[in-house]
This record gives structure tokens, C-alpha cells and sequence, in this order.
């Protein structure tokens, strides 16, 4: 069973730097695909970014595309997303999630079947 673990939110200004991680464990093979999604108030869940564990290539969500990088320490099980330049509308809670797949191309919150609980980032001033 895969377990996730979120961690490094906070309350950042506008123009700030935040880097968050992704904890994971249970990871049995090599074929899964990592993925980071938001929710905002009131709003639907919406994908940032995944990253294939096998070979780290990623798929970046074109509403962050130049703002955001995702990148994994294979011997921490760690994923972790850096986030640039950071505006009101990021603030959310944002969430890890896992799929066993080796495509990487899952960009719907319905495709993965792993979650973490969260962590809150705020940006304002």
C-alpha cells in the first residue's frame, strides 16, 4: 500500500520561492507515476504536475508551465515540487498523489489511487 506524506507549506508573499515534498512509501516497483494537485476554496482539484518515477520525466500543467519544476530523490522516496514566483491564486492546499503506471500522462485526479492529506500553502502579503 502506498503511503503519501506531504510537507513544506507555509505562508509565502507574492514573488516568493516555497518548495514542497512528497514522502512515499510502499513504492513496490519502479512503474509508478507521482503526480501534485491543488484545491482552492469552493473550487475542484486541479492537476500541477506529475513526474515518472522511472526516468523523472515530467509533465507540467501549462497554467504553472515556467513557474513550477518537479523533481525526485529516488534514494529519499521523495518527490518534490519547487514553485517560482508565486501569486495569490496558488494558494491552496496541495496534495501528492501516486498511480502504478509507467505513462505518465495521468493528468486527472480520478486516475491516481494514492493521496496524501495535504499541505496548506497561502500566498499574501
Amino acid at each position: 500500500q502506498v503511503q503519501l506524506v506531504e510537507s513544506g507549506g507555509g505562508l509565502v508573499q507574492p514573488g516568493g520561492s516555497l518548495r514542497l515534498s512528497c514522502a512515499a512509501s510502499g513504492l513496490t516497483a519502479s512503474d509508478y507515476t507521482l503526480g501534485w494537485f491543488r484545491q482552492a476554496p469552493g473550487k475542484e482539484r486541479d492537476f500541477v504536475g506529475n513526474i515518472r518515477w522511472s526516468d523523472g520525466n515530467t509533465l507540467i500543467a501549462n497554467s504553472v508551465k515556467g513557474r513550477f519544476t518537479i523533481s525526485r530523490d529516488n534514494t529519499r522516496n521523495t518527490v518534490y515540487i519547487r514553485m517560482y514566483d508565486l501569486k495569490p491564486e496558488d494558494t491552496a492546499v496541495y496534495y501528492c498523489a501516486a498511480v502504478r503506471s509507467p505513462l505518465g500522462y495521468e493528468s486527472e485526479a480520478w486516475e491516481y489511487e494514492s493521496w496524501g492529506r495535504g499541505t496548506q500553502v497561502t500566498v499574501s502579503s
